[in-house]
């Protein structure tokens, strides 16, 4: 059991830490007020090459181990959680393509997408359809060679930038609702493929997050995901795995960040003649917070750990779950100890506050993540302890 980095992971974080102290702290918060994409940390990522993150490296991808995954969100998230996101569902997407496309659709997206001259996302979510996937009204008809699409998609992240964007349609109805559907690779400028709006955030700001909608998107055969009708569930799904461990480890970030700014606070303002790291109700914050995320940060080592060698159903909900709780009880305590400056855009600490909701919506809300737990257990499949 061994609970430190490798030597090849911690030079990494190291590289991630410079970028992002260096790059995207210092712009974070006046960019986000302003509405700024952010071009430059995008083409930055694209020169680190953390577009192939989850592309294999005979596409030319870095193929990360999961711990060193874990360590690219979280150490972005850190600094902007916002900007993440343009990488997390393109990572999520790339590794499904790999896992579960085609040879032929390998080789024709794959080596792009590491180097991030494509960039792709995945549309899931429907405005009467979020947790509940397998009530999806998008539908994809067979039309000779072609799908024929029409439906729409919201909460779509990368939805201007996606080329592909592998669509979560239904291909047949039946029941179970799982078995007729499929994931259609749809690529930009298909005619009937249109970006209808942007979605008002409360935070997640940085990359957009758009409603898209599929009018008569006639699409080729070949681009179903895996060649086979019927997959999309299971292949959402396992992507969506490993997305919890992008989750949790945003989570983790947001949440180092928050207790750096409240430590630092704390020893910077002075009331009643003293430090308030002096007085005892700070101290017992600090050290919840500080437990709280290193017992995070590790559940969520462990659960990238275990993804290594298969399914991590209860161990990437474990992590979700317990880290985004964590984000957000971190968030509203590092607040309370800025007190009035906490609630001020001239702090950074009100943007955690507005980016930690998400962790905890994400990737399947904390409710379903408790259900996949508790089933996993009943089951037999998880278990607590040796």
């Amino acid at each position: 059991m061994d609970f430190e980095l490798n030597d090849e992971q911690r030079l990494f974080r190291r590289t991630l830490r410079e970028f992002v102290d260096k790059e995207i702290v210092p712009v974070a918060s006046e960019w986000e007020r302003t509405g700024r994409y952010p071009t430059e940390i995008v083409e930055r990522f694209r020169q680190l090459g953390l577009f192939g993150m989850t592309v294999p490296e005979e596409y030319g991808g870095l193929a990360l181990d999961r711990v060193s995954f874990a360590l690219v969100f979280e150490e972005i998230a850190r600094g902007w959680m916002g900007v993440a996101g343009v990488l997390g569902s393109h990572s999520l997407a790339c590794w499904m393509i790999a896992r579960h496309g085609t040879e032929e659709q390998r080789a024709a997206y794959l080596p792009d997408l590491a180097t991030g001259a494509r960039r792709t996302g995945i549309a899931l979510t429907e405005p009467a359809a979020g947790t509940d996937l397998q009530g999806i009204q998008t539908r994809a008809v067979r039309d000779g060679d072609h799908y024929v699409i029409n439906g729409t998609k919201t909460w779509i992240t990368n939805a201007r930038h996606a080329d592909p964007m592998p669509v979560l349609v239904k291909t047949s109805v039946t029941e179970p609702a799982h078995r007729g559907m499929s994931m259609i690779l749809v690529e930009a400028g298909t005619p009937g493929y249109t970006v209808s709006r942007d979605l008002p955030k409360l935070g997640y700001k940085g990359t957009e997050t758009c409603e898209i909608v599929l009018e008569d998107v006639r699409v080729p055969v070949s681009r179903l995901l895996g060649g086979v009708e019927g997959r999309g569930m299971q292949q959402a799904l396992s992507a969506l795995e490993l997305g919890r461990v992008n989750i949790a480890a945003r989570a983790v970030g947001i949440s180092q960040c928050a207790y750096d700014a409240a430590l630092n606070y704390s020893r910077e303002r002075h009331a009643f003649g003293r430090p308030i790291a002096d007085f005892q109700a700070v101290q017992l914050k600090l050290a919840d917070m500080a437990t709280d995320i290193q017992a995070a940060r590790l559940l969520t080592y462990w659960a990238a750990t275990r993804s290594e060698s298969g399914a991590v159903t209860s161990e990437a909900a474990m992590a979700k779950y317990f880290a985004s709780e964590v984000a957000l009880r971190a968030t509203m305590e590092a607040m309370r100890i800025h007190g009035g400056y906490g609630y001020s855009q001239e702090f950074v600490i009100e943007r955690l506050y507005r980016d930690a909701p998400l962790m905890a919506i994400g990737e399947g809300t904390n409710d379903v993540q408790r259900m996949v737990i508790a089933r996993s257990l009943i089951s037999g499949d998880a278990k607590v302890g040796w």
